[in-house]
């Protein structure tokens, strides 16, 4: 009884401790507030990439960027609010 008590104990720390990873969600935003660069700087970063920037709210801890693509298709931009590094790309199709 003690190693079933254990393993399941152990299952819900491993799983609480993790939850970007169980979801499969590999992003790594920077979550201090007073750091994070402002919508604008974001927008001019993502605009020299080359995208046309549609929209841009907080997501996750992170930026998110609606754009078009230089061929006109729809995705979304996942940035770093502190860095301004894109974290993720994620294609509309």
């Amino acid at each position: 009884m003690k190693k079933i008590t254990f393993f399941a104990a152990t299952i819900v720390i491993l799983a609480a401790a993790s939850p970007a990873s169980a979801s499969g969600d590999d992003m790594s935003c920077g979550n201090v507030k007073g750091q994070w660069m402002s919508k604008e700087q974001i927008k001019a970063k993502v605009t020299e990439m080359g995208y046309d920037v549609r929209r841009i709210k907080k997501e996750d801890g992170c930026y998110e960027a609606y754009i078009l693509d230089n061929k006109g298709k729809k995705a979304e931009i996942y940035v770093n609010p502190v860095s301004g590094e894109v974290v993720k790309i994620k294609n509309k199709s």
